[in-house]
């Protein structure tokens, strides 16, 4: 009987065994640890990857329909190419219970410079008498305002809807009857209308005057992560103050669910619709600082008082050195961030405007002014 034949021994190039087994491995790291902004990261598809996240985008939820009917209006509006005009104006915007105590000094800073910007005045308690002839004629149909209520935003989008009548307006700055300009016209003019951004105050706060004052009423369309704080006064864009007019869904969210004494909390519109509103739909376009200085070192519910003694040229020269921007949480923690105030990407002076100063110093102010822009 003849013998079994038995198959030889494999005797191929052993280079082989190893390469398929090296780009097995090489497949399969590339699979579980893909490098991001990789072609291995896209043909793999894993949620690390930028270009997973860019084409593959799943929303967290499913939006309401008054939700994605206004993100449909905001964002148009975004994308509208910028308004031009031959003459673009800043809107001075005043939110005043009455009277103007500083319509004199406002005189002084105008004038020569007709042309260049608009007054409004919101008047929520008395008519005011006019000092100053930049002022008289400029009161807009006004409400009675209450402190921390609804109707304070109410009044700042109505100063808002009758500045945006003039297509000129091209900058829109909210100022109160306690405000006092901290440069010469033409600085404050050149620093706004020729920024890139809008100023308004946004920090997260996670303390009890931040996130404490979130209601989960305003589900699905606000969430807590997005809850933001911030100064009232706002020193915006054109497409920005649109943007205001335009929103209702966001804003509804605000007059029914952040109210003084609501559910335990005291939560003041005035300080959380704007900055949240605009950390929702255009964060990268505002500053998150306010360019209004306000002093609350008293560590009181309002801010502190400047009053006749307290004006001097170091105050002045002190205010309008700050280029850095601070921000501290409410809670125990007391977490204080500080950025610097980047104007297209030169730091400069933070604030343009300063609040809260008596009547009483008016003359002192008026003295002071002609020699402001010596003061740095």
């Amino acid at each position: 009987m003849s013998e079994s034949r038995q198959r030889p021994p494999f005797k191929g190039p052993r280079w082989i065994i190893t390469l398929v087994v090296l780009v097995t491995v090489v497949v399969i790291t590339a699979f579980i640890y893909p490098p991001r902004n990789s072609v291995a990261c896209y043909m793999f598809s894993r949620p690390g990857c930028p270009l997973y996240q860019q084409f593959l985008f799943v929303p967290s939820r499913e939006l309401t329909d008054s939700e994605a009917a206004a993100q449909v209006v905001m964002n148009e509006i975004m994308n509208l190419p910028q308004s031009k005009t031959a003459n673009p104006k800043i809107a001075f915007m005043f939110l005043t219970p009455g009277t103007l105590p500083f319509e004199p000094l406002w005189e002084m800073f105008f004038r020569g410079h007709e042309n260049k910007f608009s007054v409004y005045v919101h008047a929520s308690k008395k008519s005011p008498v006019h000092t100053s002839s930049y002022f008289v004629g400029r009161d807009i149909h006004s409400h009675k305002v209450a402190w921390g209520q609804i109707s304070m935003v109410d009044a700042e989008r109505r100063l808002l809807a009758h500045a945006l009548v003039d297509p000129d307006n091209q900058h829109f700055v909210l100022l109160s009857d306690s405000c006092v300009p901290l440069f010469d016209f033409n600085y404050i003019y050149n620093h706004l209308i020729f920024a890139n951004l809008s100023f308004i105050d946004c920090f997260e706060d996670p303390g009890p005057h931040g996130s404490g004052r979130y209601s989960q009423h305003m589900l699905p369309e606000v969430e807590k992560k997005d809850f933001r704080k911030g100064s009232q006064w706002f020193s915006m864009k054109r497409r920005h103050a649109i943007v205001v007019m335009a929103d209702s869904l966001y804003y509804t969210k605000f007059k029914l669910y952040c109210r003084p004494n609501m559910e335990g909390r005291n939560c003041y519109a005035d300080e959380h619709y704007f900055p949240t509103l605009f950390n929702m739909i255009d964060p990268d376009g505002i500053a998150n600082w306010s360019v209004t200085h306000v002093d609350w070192s008293e560590g009181k519910w309002h801010p502190k008082l400047y009053n006749a003694r307290d004006i001097t040229p170091y105050l002045i020269r002190k205010i309008k050195s700050i280029q850095l921007a601070y921000h501290v949480t409410s809670d125990l923690k007391k977490v204080t961030t500080v950025k610097p105030c980047l104007w297209k990407g030169e730091q400069r002076p933070c604030y343009l405007f300063a609040r809260k100063f008596n009547p009483e110093t008016l003359d002192r102010l008026m003295y002071l002014f002609p020699n402001y822009t010596s003061l740095v």
